[in-house]
Order: C-alpha cells, then structure tokens, then sequence
C-alpha cells in the first residue's frame, strides 16, 4: 500500500490534519475511515485491508494532530459534520464512501444528514446514538457525570467511569450516575491527576456525542446508501444497542459485524480485534452497494 501523505485543512477553530494512501489506478470511490475520538492511528490495520483503493483516515478536531485553535472545550457532531464536508470538498473526488465507527458513526450520520451527495455509501458502526434508547435519561446523566468527574478528578477516574459505562451489559438503572465509580488503577489508569483538562474524549465529546438528536427524516430521505453495522460480541452493551436503535429508526436491519467495538483493531492501542474477518466484512458490505 502507498505511503500516507499528510494533509492540512484549515477549518473554523482548528486546523484539520488528514492522510491519503493513494491509488491512482482505482475507479471505486475513495474509502473515507474516521473515528471519534479515535484518529488516524486507530485505522492503520483496516486501512492495510483496502489497497485496492484510495483510503483517507484523519484525526477529528480536538484529538491527535487536529488541535482546536479557539479554545473551545466541547466539540458537537455538527461540528465534526461540518469537518467532513469541508475535507470531503478538498479531496475532489467526487462521492466518497464512508466506514465510521463509535462517534465517528454519529457525525457521519449528522454528515449525510446534511451533505448527503458527498456520500455514496456510508457504514455506521456502533453510533452510540444514546438518545434513541429507552434508558436515555440514566445514560446521558452517567456522561454527565464522567465529565464532572474530569474537571473534579482528572483523566484517572472519569476514565474509569467511562469503560464501566461501556462494558455495561443491558439497559442502565435509574440512578445509575451516583454509583461511586471503579477505581482507576483496577485499569491500570493513573491515580494521579495531572491537571489537564483537554481531554478529547472524556472532556470534550462524552456529553454532546451521546446527547446529539439524529434528523432521521433528512436521513431516510437521503440518496445515500446507510448500513448500521454492530458488534457481534457486543452483547447488550451501550453502542451495539444504540446501533440497533438507529437501525430501526431507519427502517433498516443492522449488520453484524466480527468482535466487539473495536472489532477492526489490529494491536492499536494495545488492542487487537478480529481485523481480517472484519475487513473482509466491511469489503462485503461496501460491494453490496
């Protein structure tokens, strides 16, 4: 696979950077891969998997590479959505299509939304969509609380917070933010608070992510072809069920994808899926279209 070349976009408070693997000699659409707040970095394996293709993979704003440049300290899907369509006019290349996973899935959701001749195919993979579920009003006071517990504790805790609120199975309990947290070091987290309050995950997505209300009508009416993707190891927990959630405001059957949330990994982050069988899944599911 060619090289990745880094690009620079310059957009409303940030500066956006982007990587192109590029194949010349391709007639598919390019493979646009984005994650958030996973950047480039967490898509290197998946990326590997379509040399038979352009693939671009960026870092949202305010994670990686992709500093925030007007000091803000939340970022919306609206904004994330804006992103896209601004890196997706710079890329030229006509209609794209789009593999997204987590909050990544919920801003190219607000991207088609909007922008839905950018898109050929999008595959959204595990939005955690979180409004559409029944337990909404526990789930988003549990984000509530992990930013609070941010700007209180640092990345430690609220981190802690966050992998017990994903890895819970089935719907959350009335009162479940006010449950003391694990503790950070069962997750080999620091303990100690370092004073950084820039978090992109815990500080600046956690709320408005899980929190955004999708435009379902702009959606269904969109040209574009939409495939809710979810984990098949993902049991009950918080994103396969809004997955599935999203799925059925669509009208649509989710695909079941190999493993868990991070089902594409291939040792990113100390974490390792099932890639190939995914891959060839996504490939699947993109020739389908």
């Amino acid at each position: 696979m060619a090289e990745p070349k880094t690009y620079t976009l310059d957009a409303p408070g940030a500066i956006l950077h982007y990587d192109v693997r590029s194949n010349d000699s391709s007639t598919e659409p390019v493979l646009l891969i984005v994650g958030s707040p996973m950047g480039a970095d967490g898509f290197t394996t998946l990326a590997g998997h379509f040399t038979d293709r352009t693939v671009v993979t960026y870092d949202p704003r305010s994670s990686g590479r992709s500093k925030r440049t007007d000091g803000a300290t939340q970022t919306t899907p609206d904004e994330h959505a804006d992103d896209l369509h601004l890196l997706i006019s710079a890329l030229d290349s006509g209609p794209v299509d789009i593999f997204a996973s987590s909050g990544g899935a919920v801003n190219a959701l607000a991207l088609v939304a909007k922008h839905p001749e950018q898109v050929r195919t999008l595959v959204a993979h595990e939005p955690p969509a979180s409004q559409e579920l029944p337990d909404r009003e526990a789930v988003l006071a549990a984000c509530v609380d992990i930013r609070e517990t941010y700007y209180r504790s640092g990345f430690g805790p609220a981190m802690a917070k966050f992998i017990a609120i994903v890895s819970h199975e089935g719907p959350f309990p009335d009162g479940y933010a006010d449950q003391p947290g694990p503790d950070a070091a069962m997750f080999g987290l620091p303990t100690e608070d370092d004073g950084s309050r820039d978090d992109p995950l815990v500080g600046h997505n956690i709320i408005t992510c899980n929190a955004y209300r999708h435009d379902f009508d702009a959606l269904r009416k969109a040209p574009t072809r939409i495939v809710i993707g979810v984990g098949a190891k993902s049991g009950q927990q918080l994103a396969g069920r809004a997955g599935a959630a999203v799925a059925g405001r669509l009208g649509i059957a989710p695909v079941t994808f190999p493993g868990d949330h991070g089902g594409f990994l291939g040792g990113e982050y100390g974490q390792t899926g099932e890639p190939d069988a995914f891959a060839a899944t996504l490939r699947e599911v993109l020739a389908d279209g």
